[in-house]
């Protein structure tokens, strides 16, 4: 067969980019058709990616940790065995030269006999200004380009064409960026992160800084995962977005507690996994029934307000690699074993990093539990496209007024925040105590749900 390349694939859910984090393939290696060839990391999972092709691999075109858009290339095959090394200098040049990319072909790769751009310069003869230094040696005349594509005396950013118009349509000066790729490529983060600063380039000189101050005081420079990038950025988009509004309320949950520890024990339920959590997720989507402003979702566009006809209920997970929410699809229509069985699945497949990038999307409504982490409330904030999500403190005992006396009972604080533009005060007050009044007394299960 003649050389094949493989390039990444739309992964799905409008995800443009992806990191590549390990690859399970070498050059000059045998792959099988449909053989893992590498993990690769989207905002919203880790996908392992299988090889359409069988042959030898020739070419790897990113390096672990790059971000590759979708449709850049990321192997190249052939049916020769030994890789890029087996190759004439011929085949090696015609193959960097046509590398596909997202739009067009790239560039030639650089090469030690690739011919340099004639210069453009004014005459040779022309002095420099005594307040320049002079290199010692120069290799080449430098090429003159127009001012607004200068940085310090850079040459023009190095960076690919949807990068290059991400800044563009931002407003952002590419050429003012350092960018953190390989040789200075400028990244989409690196523009990303010019946008959240307000366009405002960091000064050359803050790298080498931040470098002493690391030395000197051991600061410790954390890469910036694809989940941790998203996440930042869907939490500035909501919260500068819908206007937040946040309300609390502590209550007993002694009586759910026991329910909890009864359920537990019955023979049907004994490999059920149940908890607080659970008997909550289970009233939130009851009631949500009533409320549904609460599950809805505020359309600037199409100048409408949604209400959601079923409950995907998000689930916030703390993991290695960042915040995630797996999504429960039509949880409103589970029973509570099946619920209870269906969240334990998600937040373990959250914690080990196997959810697929379905299974991360289409929540309505979301429940984060502060309280695992010894913490009584919390203001969540709202995922982008929901109107509420509501955040379970600890369970801790307290002295509590119980029935005209001061006892030691299990209380717990729930806080709700809303969007505004779509939720009143009046429903939001509404439906956190009516989660609250069954949490308190599960008795009351018939009245609110």
């Amino acid at each position: 067969m003649t050389a094949q390349t493989f390039k990444l694939p739309d992964l799905g859910e409008g995800l443009t980019e992806s990191e590549v984090l390990n690859w399970k393939i070498k050059v000059g290696e045998h792959v099988a058709l449909n053989q893992i060839i590498a993990e690769v990391e989207t905002a919203k999972a880790v996908v392992e990616l299988p090889s359409p092709f069988a042959g030898f691999v020739q070419v790897l075109h990113a390096t672990e940790g790059e971000t590759v858009q979708v449709g850049g290339a990321l192997v190249t095959f052939d049916d020769a065995p030994g890789g890029a090394e087996s190759q004439s200098p011929g085949e090696g040049q015609k193959i960097a030269e046509r590398t596909p990319t997202l739009v067009g072909y790239g560039a030639p790769a650089a090469t030690g006999s690739r011919p340099t751009r004639k210069s453009r310069t004014a005459p040779a003869a022309r002095p420099a200004p005594a307040s320049t230094p002079v290199p010692a040696a120069s290799p080449a005349p430098a090429t003159k380009m127009p001012a607004a594509h200068k940085a310090a005396g850079s040459a023009v950013a190095r960076c690919t064409p949807p990068v290059r118009k991400l800044a563009r349509d931002h407003g952002i000066d590419i050429s003012s960026l350092s960018g953190s790729g390989e040789d200075g490529l400028v990244l989409r983060r690196d523009v990303e992160q010019a946008i959240e600063s307000g366009g405002a380039a960091a000064p050359a000189s803050s790298a080498s800084t931040a470098s002493a101050l690391a030395a000197q005081e051991g600061d410790r420079h954390v890469k910036i995962t694809a989940v941790r990038r998203a996440t930042a950025k869907a939490m500035v988009q909501s919260a500068f977005t819908a206007p937040h509004a946040t309300e609390f309320l502590t209550v007993d949950v002694t009586d759910s507690m026991d329910l909890v520890e009864r359920m537990r024990a019955h023979r049907l339920l004994k490999d059920v996994k149940l908890n607080i959590t659970t008997l909550a997720a289970l009233v939130v989507t009851r009631l949500l029934k009533t409320y549904p402003a609460l599950n809805s979702t505020w359309d600037e566009k199409a100048d409408e307000i949604i209400e959601f006809g079923s409950v995907n209920l998000g689930m916030a997970v703390a993991s290695d690699r960042g915040l995630l929410v797996p999504v429960l699809k039509n949880a409103q229509a589970k029973t509570l074993p099946v619920l209870a069985a269906e969240l334990s699945e998600i937040i373990l497949q959250g914690r080990e990093g196997t959810l697929s990038p379905a299974q991360l999307t289409g929540g309505t409504f979301s429940i984060t539990n502060v309280g695992v982490f010894g913490v009584d409330a919390g203001t969540p904030i709202l995922p982008p496209g929901q109107s509420g999500i509501l955040a379970l403190g600890q369970v801790k005992r307290r002295p509590w007024e119980y029935q005209d006396q001061v006892a030691l009972r299990h209380t717990m604080t729930l806080a709700l925040s809303f969007d505004h533009r779509v939720v009143d005060g009046k429903e939001a007050s509404e439906f956190l105590a009516g989660v609250g009044s069954v949490l308190e007394d599960p008795r009351m299960t018939n009245i609110f749900i």
